[in-house]
């Protein structure tokens, strides 16, 4: 059943849906504090978290989608409205170009290391690629870490990103630092830069009380940031390559640390 103050909007000039159009942009997110997620996967995901939702949008296409979401809406977020909109309205919101029908806007959590301390996790820093970030936000999360800093790179709650972390991003807490401000307040916590080669192994590097340190796709980390990283890690290739995606070399890393292999 879906939720009896469900509401109907048909026209792209609703202030509304030029609100959640502005979401699509780093600025508009920004301003608005929320962020969209796409999918019956996604949202679920998201809504298993700390994150509070604002708005469900659907199509008729998606009602059975919607129903499904609808009960635990209607416990934790009683006052959320289920918005139906004409295919053509959601096309305008959607970023997919192959649309799921159902739509979410979530309101960014306003966290920082004042409120929340930073531990054990890992730091994307000058991650540019949307797809990566997300993954390797997943993978910071499918092994049971909870600190995500971001430095520079692109925005964690673009959509690119959100739907590539497959609704990690409630599991974890993210904290946007710059680099300086990082080492200005991991206290006690130690910084393991993942590096191509010259660092240990990860089978015999203890990552306990640490960040794991990870540099842009194409250049790595900054040199000097590197210096500043109490230690460093490379992950053996014996059969040759170059290097590895970043998001495969930290769920290596992650994995072999967690369990002590």
């Amino acid at each position: 059943m879906l939720n009896q103050d469900m509401k109907k909007i048909l026209s792209l000039q609703n202030d509304l849906i030029k609100k959640i159009k502005s979401l699509h942009t780093p600025k508009g997110r920004s301003a608005h504090h929320l962020f969209i997620a796409e999918g019956l996967r996604a949202i679920e995901g998201l809504m298993t978290g700390r994150l509070e939702l604002k708005f469900l949008f659907y199509t008729s296409m998606a009602q059975d989608s919607a129903s499904i979401l609808t009960p635990k809406i209607n416990q934790f977020w009683p006052k959320v409205d289920l918005i139906l909109l004409d295919p053509v309205v959601m096309a305008k919101i959607s970023t997919l170009e192959s649309q799921a029908g159902i739509l979410a806007v979530f309101a960014i959590p306003q966290i920082n290391h004042h409120s929340i301390p930073l531990s054990t996790g890992a730091v994307l820093a000058q991650i540019s690629d949307p797809g990566n970030m997300g993954t390797l936000i997943r993978t910071t999360a499918a092994m049971g870490y909870e600190t995500v800093v971001v430095i520079e790179g692109t925005d964690p709650w673009g959509p690119k990103v959100v739907q590539a972390s497959a609704g990690a991003l409630a599991q974890i807490n993210l904290f946007r630092l710059s680099w300086q401000e990082l080492l200005a307040h991991k206290k006690d916590l130690t910084l393991c830069a993942l590096v191509v080669q010259n660092g240990e192994n990860p089978k015999t590097l203890d990552l306990s009380n640490s960040l794991l340190v990870i540099g842009s796709e194409a250049h790595g980390l900054p040199e000097t940031w590197v210096a500043d990283c109490e230690k460093r890690l490379t992950i053996p290739m014996p059969g040759g390559t170059e290097s590895l995606n970043a998001a495969i070399a930290v769920g290596i890393a992650l994995y072999l640390s967690k369990f002590n292999l």
